[in-house]
C-alpha cells in the first residue's frame, strides 16, 4: 500500500509539472499575440501557469478538509520560490532584476508577505509562547471574510498589471508564435493535467503523512511544497539561461503574489483555515527571507553566484529547522 501511494504521488507531480509546461507554452504564446513585455508576462501569464499545482493541491486540499497542506503549501512555495529557485538561477547565471520589478512588484510581495502575519493571526504565536502546549495549537484562523480581502487585492494588483501592459507594448513577430487554437488547446490540456495531478499529490501526501506518523503541515511544507513548485524552478533555470532574467525574475515575484492573494483567499473561501504555532512560524521565515532577498536586490541590483549559493543553504537550513522541531 505504502509503495503503491508514492506511485501515486510520483505520477501526480509528473502530471502537475508536465501540465504547468503545457499550460504555460499555450499561454505564454497567447500572451505574446498580445504583444505584452516580458516582466509582465512572467508576473501573470507563467506566474499563474507555474501556481497552478499549488492552487490545485492547495483548493483541493480545503475541498476535502486538509487546511494544514492548503497554507504550509503556500508557505513553503514561496519559500522554495525565493531561495531554491532563484538562488538556483543566481549560480547558473548572473541574475539582474529591472527597475519596475523593485519599485513596484516586488514591495507589493513584501508587504503581503507581512500582512500574512495580522491576516493569518499568526502574530498570536510570537505575542503568547508561553500558552504553546503543542507547535500543532491553533493560534488564528483564516476566515472567509480574509478570504475575500485577499481575493479582492488580487484583482486590484491584475488592474494594475494590465493597465500597466497596455502602456508597454512591444512588437512581436506573430509568425514565430503559435496559433489561436494551438494556444487554447494546450492550455486546457495543462489545465486538465495540472488538475487531475493535484488531486492525486493531495490524497497520496496525506495518506503518506498519516502512514509515517508526519503532521500535515511538514509534509505540506516540504514534499508538496518543493513538488508544486517545480514548475516556476523549470521555467526559471530555462528563462535565465536564455537570457530572459525578466521573465525569471517575473515568474518568482508573480507566483508568490498569486499564491498568497489568490490560492490562500481561494481556499479560505471554500473553508476557512486553521493556523498552528508551526504554521506561524513558517509564515515568520517567509516574512524574513522576503525582506533579506528584496533588501539584497535592492542593494546589488542583480544576483550573483555567492548569493544564489547563500540562498540554497539557507533553504536547507529551514527545511531541516522544520523536520526536527
Amino acid at each position: 500500500m505504502g509503495i503503491l501511494l508514492f506511485i501515486l504521488l510520483i505520477i501526480g507531480f509528473i502530471l502537475l509539472v508536465k501540465g504547468a509546461d503545457i499550460f504555460v507554452d499555450g499561454s505564454s504564446s497567447l500572451a505574446r499575440r498580445l504583444k505584452v513585455p516580458g516582466l509582465i508576462i512572467g508576473l501573470t501569464i507563467v506566474a499563474m501557469g507555474t501556481s497552478m499545482p499549488e492552487f490545485a493541491v492547495s483548493t483541493v486540499a480545503a475541498f476535502k478538509g486538509a487546511n494544514e497542506i492548503a497554507l504550509s503549501n503556500v508557505v513553503g512555495s514561496n519559500i522554495f520560490n525565493l531561495l531554491s529557485v532563484l538562488g538556483v538561477c543566481a549560480i547558473l547565471c548572473p541574475v539582474p532584476v529591472e527597475t519596475a520589478a523593485l519599485k513596484r512588484d516586488f514591495p507589493i510581495s513584501v508587504i503581503i508577505t507581512f500582512l500574512l502575519l495580522p491576516v493569518t493571526g499568526a502574530y498570536n504565536a510570537y505575542l503568547r509562547p508561553e500558552l504553546m502546549e503543542s507547535m500543532y495549537d491553533t493560534v488564528g484562523i483564516i476566515g472567509r471574510h480574509e478570504g475575500l480581502l485577499l481575493i479582492i487585492c488580487f484583482v486590484a494588483y491584475m488592474i494594475i498589471l494590465i493597465v500597466s501592459a497596455g502602456r508597454n507594448h512591444v512588437d512581436e513577430d506573430d509568425e514565430e508564435v503559435a496559433s489561436f487554437k494551438k494556444c487554447v488547446l494546450y492550455i486546457a490540456s495543462g489545465l486538465i493535467m495540472i488538475i487531475l495531478g493535484g488531486q492525486a499529490v493531495v490524497h497520496s501526501a496525506r495518506e503518506i503523512a498519516v502512514l509515517f506518523g508526519m503532521s500535515e503541515t511538514l509534509i505540506g511544507l516540504t514534499i508538496v511544497a518543493v513538488g508544486t513548485s517545480l514548475p516556476e524552478l523549470v521555467t526559471s533555470i530555462v528563462a535565465a539561461r536564455k537570457g530572459e532574467t525578466s521573465l525569471a525574475i517575473g515568474n518568482v515575484i508573480g507566483s508568490n503574489i498569486f499564491n498568497i492573494l489568490f490560492i490562500l483567499g481561494a481556499s479560505a473561501l471554500i473553508d476557512p483555515i486553521g493556523v498552528n504555532y508551526a504554521s506561524a512560524f513558517d509564515i515568520g521565515i517567509l516574512v524574513v527571507v522576503t525582506i533579506l532577498v528584496y533588501l539584497s536586490l535592492l542593494v546589488s541590483k542583480s544576483l550573483n553566484r555567492l548569493h544564489g549559493t547563500a540562498m540554497v543553504l539557507i533553504y536547507i537550513a529551514s527545511v531541516v529547522f522544520a523536520a526536527l522541531r
